[in-house]
């Protein structure tokens, strides 16, 4: 199931964030990236009925879409998110505790790195990805530099990350991305844009497909 899982996100290569947006807007949001070509979706466990979204878009997209649960900071949220549905689990930080659990489950877990330490060791725990975090602030060099040692290791490049250097992100050598805002537009779910939130989970499948292979 994990390898399965990685490999679709290694083709994929995008993971849509949705954080913060209302639980009424969440569905209309989730079938609008669905629209577009997204297959991986977060739901991060600050944004509010998170755990209702999760299982919802499950049963509504099983077999088109992978859902996952972000911003997993400990194992109590790690077993909410199990309990929920969650096929994957992304943090902002290393937990062993939570990689631990996931695997144990069955559940890929995509866990926050920063430096080659923290990044070799959430993969020793069991992670069968690392999200290199925040990437906006790292820059594209800095995912580099940190692949030539460790390439071994598949990269999640979330932060930062837009329409202009997705491209130059996945050519440095990320296996997917992470995409919150800059994807999931606020605005336009506030105003209710679905079809233009459509339109942009187009251009950024679209964008990847021109990309390197991982």
């Amino acid at each position: 199931m994990t390898t399965n899982l990685l490999q679709s996100l290694s083709q994929e290569r995008i993971v849509a964030i949705i954080r913060g947006i209302s639980a009424e807007s969440g569905d209309a949001t989730a079938k609008a990236l669905a629209d577009g070509g997204i297959v991986f979706l977060e739901v991060t466990l600050n944004t509010d009925g998170a755990l209702g979204m999760i299982s919802r878009f499950r049963e509504q997209y099983e077999g088109r879409m992978r859902i996952g649960a972000g911003t997993v900071l400990d194992i109590g949220q790690a077993k909410e998110a199990v309990a929920a549905g969650a096929e994957y689990i992304i943090s902002p930080n290393l937990d062993e505790e939570v990689v631990y659990y996931g695997v144990e489950q069955g559940l890929d877990v995509w866990p926050g790195t920063m430096t080659p330490t923290e990044i070799v060791r959430a993969y020793k725990a069991g992670a069968s990805a690392v999200k290199v975090f925040p990437m906006g602030a790292l820059g594209v060099n800095y995912l580099k530099e940190v692949r030539a040692p460790l390439n071994h290791i598949p990269m999640i490049g979330t932060g930062g990350v837009n329409l202009t250097n997705i491209r130059t992100v996945l050519d440095a050598g990320a296996i997917a991305v992470g995409l919150g805002g800059n994807l999931v537009d606020k605005q336009l779910v506030k105003e209710g844009k679905f079809e233009e939130l459509t339109k942009l989970a187009q251009a950024f499948v679209a964008e990847v497909k021109g990309a390197k292979a991982p």
